[in-house]
């Protein structure tokens, strides 16, 4: 039986925002605590996969708090530390979490587990209008699912910067070589293009504190429904995501 693990990959040394994973971002707990109590909810083995640079010991120190197991590896060769990892764990089927999203979506990863136990892909992932991977957009609410031996053919076929760095990349991009597949995203956001949920910017982080904790505050089950109701009720603030989203191009 195929085993499915979910593998977050988290690091310190991002250079638009460092150490944005672990600052205070809502009561004391920061971006990654929220994030590995949400994943472990999804009820498959969770890993996080940082770096072997010494200023990634806090990261492993708060996984250890959340009692959620570690890898270390390449801190440039993602594709290495994630294959690596999963080798370790046993994971032949991977479900790959950014630990920038703050607003990743339960429910869209409870689907993503779903559809891919009983597929036959090599990379499932959502996707928006114009047939855009999910993972091009600013959205943030999304994981993607990926094989084990995928990834190892990707390896074996690339040794491009971008696509050691962007795990997944090289495979939803070469659909003639591996079998790529979609699941159409919620339909509320669907046709949205003003909508920047990921967190890269000091101006994301304020954004996205402010918008957190009043979510929170309203409704602390919310999902991707009540993101857009409230984004849809307070303009200046997707004003104000439009100007990032303009900054920092995908």
């Amino acid at each position: 039986m195929p085993k499915t693990g979910i593998i977050i990959q988290a690091r310190t040394g991002s250079t638009r925002m460092p150490e944005k994973v672990i600052l205070p971002f809502y009561e004391e707990q920061s971006i990654l605590d929220l994030l590995l109590e949400k994943v472990k909810k999804a009820a498959v083995p969770v890993v996080l996969a940082t770096t072997v640079n010494p200023s990634d010991d806090r990261i492993c120190q708060l996984a250890e708090k959340h009692q959620v197991a570690v890898f270390r590896g390449s801190e440039n060769d993602v594709l290495d530390r994630f294959i690596s990892a999963a080798r370790q764990f046993g994971f032949s089927k991977i479900i790959r979490v950014c630990a920038d999203n703050p607003f990743l979506d339960l429910a869209g990863i409870k689907t993503l587990i779903a559809e891919f136990e009983k597929s036959d892909a090599d990379y499932l992932g959502f996707q928006l209008a114009g047939n855009k991977p999910s993972i091009l957009t600013h959205f943030g609410f999304w994981a993607e699912a990926v094989r084990f031996d995928a990834l190892e053919k990707a390896q074996q076929l690339t040794s491009e910067k971008l696509y050691r760095e962007h795990v997944t990349n090289f495979i939803y991009c070469n659909p003639t070589l591996f079998k790529v597949n979609f699941i159409p995203a919620n339909p509320v956001v669907f046709m949205r293009t003003d909508v920047r949920m990921t967190l890269d910017t000091p101006e994301d982080f304020e954004i996205q504190q402010k918008i957190f904790a009043a979510l929170t505050n309203e409704n602390p089950n919310f999902a991707i429904r009540e993101i857009i109701k409230w984004l849809d009720n307070h303009p200046e603030v997707l004003g104000a995501m439009k100007k990032e989203i303009k900054k920092n191009q995908k």
